[in-house]
């Protein structure tokens, strides 16, 4: 595996300013083996939203380029326009949702620790759970959320549960 870093990237208004497919979609992300940053653009069709949810492992910063919308919290709702940043922390429980006019914002965060392979741990008691509705037709990403209905990564619809 090679250490050398990744080439800069520039990513241009054509790209964070597309449409997308369906109500949810990631117009772009930061790729390569040799990144240290997860990071993605991502845009909500007008009224769309993203379910509640909880990252566990990883915080957060939401940077808004375009369209209006909020961010809520179990404590809070903030107000999310052209220019606000938004920290949440990992645990921080939310849901994103789009105004009238969509909305287009960024996500950034440190890369995601490589899936560890070895042996499973003896179950207690029944089979492990099925994540199979979980997993994007599309780009075969995992959802880390239990109630995802699209894929975070390019939008795709996923299975119905």
């Amino acid at each position: 595996m090679s250490t050398s870093p990744s080439a800069a990237e520039y990513v241009g208004r054509e790209q964070t300013a597309a449409a997308g497919r369906g109500p949810i979609s990631v117009t772009w992300s930061l790729t390569g083996p040799a990144r240290d940053l997860d990071a993605n653009v991502v845009r909500l069709a007008p009224d769309a939203y993203i379910s509640e949810h909880t990252e566990t492992v990883l915080g957060v910063l939401v940077t808004v380029l375009a369209g209006s919308g909020e961010v809520r919290t179990p404590d809070a709702t903030f107000g999310l326009e052209p220019g606000v940043l938004a920290w949440l922390p990992a645990g921080t429980t939310r849901s994103v949702h789009a105004g009238p006019d969509g909305l287009t914002y960024t996500t950034a965060h440190r890369r995601r620790p490589p899936m560890a392979i070895g042996s499973a741990r003896p179950a207690e008691e029944g089979e492990a759970a099925c994540l199979l509705d979980r997993v994007c037709p599309e780009c075969g990403r995992l959802a880390t959320e239990r109630d995802a209905r699209f894929c975070a990564r390019c939008g795709t619809p996923l299975a119905e549960r």
